[in-house]
């Protein structure tokens, strides 16, 4: 078997009207625009007729597409050596994609059996939503609840009216329902985030992630120290995360190295410090994160919610069948390879030159 051809897709998939900020905070132009950066969707046809498909974060360059598709043509992706691929290229995790449906469909098991096997057959994931108002965020945590979901990630930044706002959340859907607080490293000092942590004492307030800036992990071991909500940084590179827990400066991690074998890496060196992990993401599309549900259950401490939303929250996941939610949990696919199917009328609506 081999690969014969890649076809590439340059794709703009707006998110919902709804899903990001309230009109008060649309000047975050960060927030308001990412989902205006085209993404790639890769899809490889064989000389035996399996297609395998694979899609890139945002922003990567079409170059790096291009030397993607020239290490993957002809040859057999059961037999690829994906350094040959360069992990360095920020394409990588597209074309990783493609060799591990494609492998999985030619030996018949899911992609989660690649990666080791599964530890779980659902993987958890709370709402999510940006910078809102108390009323609108109690809103939109109340209709995630209805959904499904046990709780909610938002974004904020410390001039924001953060008490209000998880007040008005506990308010709404009682005091079980979770928030994730991610500042963006917008709580800028430790001082900071102490005084707002020890404000919001007594809610449902599960961790600040990446509350102050992240290279300075002396901050995020003192934080540890003088706070009782948890503290977790997102990282992507395993020296990172051996750093993190070595310094005993993170309760858990959010990783999101942009592909799958790097994803379960991560995770086992967390996994040896007794770190729970969750995996993070682009806000994507709906292949992207079928390969975020496989690594999350090939990986034994992957125990927290998931950033595994961009696939409700965009105007199309670009799939024929979407992934399955219950009682808010990605239910893993069975079928082999990654266990979707392309939509290309999907992406043929929303492609751009």
């Amino acid at each position: 078997m081999k690969i014969t051809r890649i076809d590439k897709h340059k794709v703009v998939v707006p998110m919902k009207p709804d899903t990001v900020n309230s009109p008060a905070f649309d000047h975050d132009q960060g927030l308001s625009t990412f989902d205006r950066v085209p993404k790639f969707i890769l899809r490889a046809q064989t000389d035996d007729g399996l297609v395998g498909i694979g899609e890139t974060g945002r922003g990567v360059p079409e170059a790096a597409v291009d030397q993607a598709i020239a290490a993957l043509v002809g040859k057999d992706p059961r037999q690829l050596d994906l350094h040959a691929v360069a992990p360095r290229n920020a394409a990588y995790g597209a074309a990783e994609q493609v060799v591990f449906d494609l492998a999985g469909k030619a030996w018949g098991v899911p992609a989660y059996k690649l990666l080791g096997g599964g530890y779980r057959d659902r993987v958890l994931v709370d709402y999510w939503t940006a910078r809102r108002t108390p009323e609108d965020l109690a809103r939109k945590a109340l209709e995630g609840k209805q959904k499904g979901f046990h709780g909610i990630k938002i974004k904020c930044a410390l001039e924001d009216p953060n008490v209000e706002r998880v007040k008005a959340v506990a308010q709404a859907c009682g005091p079980d329902f979770k928030i994730t607080i991610d500042p963006n490293t917008r709580f800028y000092k430790p001082i900071h985030a102490i005084r707002l942590a020890r404000q919001l004492e007594g809610y449902n307030v599960e961790v600040f992630e990446d509350p102050v800036p992240k290279g300075n992990l002396d901050w995020y071991v003192l934080l540890r120290q003088k706070m009782n909500i948890a503290v977790a940084l997102h990282l992507g590179a395993p020296a990172q995360v051996f750093e993190a827990v070595k310094r005993e400066a993170v309760d858990y991690l959010n990783i999101s190295p942009g592909n799958m074998v790097e994803f379960v890496r991560c995770a086992y060196i967390a996994h040896a410090a007794d770190v729970p992990v969750w995996h993070g993401s682009g806000v994507d599309l709906g292949i992207m994160d079928t390969s975020y549900v496989h690594a999350c259950a090939a990986a034994p401490n992957c125990t927290l919610a998931s950033d595994i939303v961009g696939n409700f929250l965009r105007e199309d996941d670009l799939l024929i069948e979407p992934i399955r939610f219950e009682n808010g949990h990605a239910l893993v696919p069975q079928k082999p390879g990654l266990g979707v199917e392309l939509d290309l009328e999907a992406v043929r609506k929303y492609s751009v030159k």
